[in-house]
């Protein structure tokens, strides 16, 4: 990739990703009182491949690179940063300017809206299977979801945003926030792109309800095993199985519930 430009907002919140002193009411045994919070911010980015709209995120203004490129990895619209000719991304205009190093790549034309926040958008619906001998605990996976949660810097200020991460079995390797689950998923893939870090044999630990896109995307990362400290769907634990995947939930405290593949978690039970 020859050229990433990011072009920041002026005159927002500091620092990034917040709103700032925002009014409101609040009742309780005591009556009324105004005062103010901190809210996360929100924004639409509409993505332009080969200078045609693609798709528009709702997102979080952070990271947004790393979004964008992970977006379009987990798509198989390109398969490495050597795929990008040049990138400009500018917050101020909601923009995001992708020119590939193949002039005439055929874009996607058919769209499937997910259940994620703010509405995700996905283009391919099938997913990689995960090949891997990868090994953990479920002291490990925990102890990778209490890092998590001391590593949610945006969260502890205000709020209404998911997290996830991608980790090894003793530390977590990429942190991302965003107000979409899903989108903290590209985040992390485009980042690992722009760092040369692989996904494969990795674990993957999220905040956020796991459904079947969040399911595809952690296939597209060849990771073997994904977390979440809440639930996931009905349509998720069927492709986990499918595709080879431990998938688990409810991770918190010195609980967790295994829906798939529990032996790579130590579970020797049929």
């Amino acid at each position: 990739m020859k050229k990433i430009i990011k072009k920041e907002a002026t005159g927002k919140s500091d620092p990034k990703g917040i709103v700032p002193d925002v009014a409101f009411d609040r009742f309780s045994g005591e009556g009324w009182v105004r005062t103010s919070v901190q809210l996360p911010s929100e924004m639409a980015l509409t993505i332009s491949v080969n200078r045609q709209e693609l798709v528009t995120i709702l997102c979080t203004p952070t990271k947004l690179n790393c979004l964008v490129l992970g977006f379009l990895y987990a798509e198989g619209i390109i398969s490495g940063t050597g795929d990008v000719a040049s990138m400009q991304v500018c917050e101020e205009e909601s923009l995001a300017d992708v020119t590939l190093s193949d002039p005439e790549y055929a874009l996607p034309a058919q769209r499937t809206l997910t259940p994620g926040c703010g509405g995700g958008a996905a283009f391919k619906t099938e997913g990689q299977r995960v090949d891997s001998d990868l090994a953990a605990t479920p002291k490990d996976v925990l102890s990778l979801m209490k890092q998590l949660q001391e590593q949610m810097g945006l969260y502890r200020l205000c709020g209404g945003v998911h997290a996830s991460a991608l980790a090894d079995t003793e530390n977590l390797l990429v942190v991302a926030e965003d107000i979409g689950r899903h989108n903290t998923l590209d985040k992390i893939q485009g980042e690992c792109l722009l760092k040369g870090l692989r996904t494969r044999d990795r674990l993957l630990l999220s905040t956020g309800r796991i459904s079947s896109e969040m399911l595809l995307k952690a296939a597209k990362m060849q990771v073997p095993v994904v977390v979440s400290r809440h639930s996931t769907t009905g349509a998720a634990v069927s492709l986990a199985r499918d595709l080879g995947i431990t998938l688990a939930g409810h991770a918190r405290g010195n609980r967790l519930s295994v829906y798939s593949h529990s032996e790579r978690l130590g579970c020797s039970t049929d």
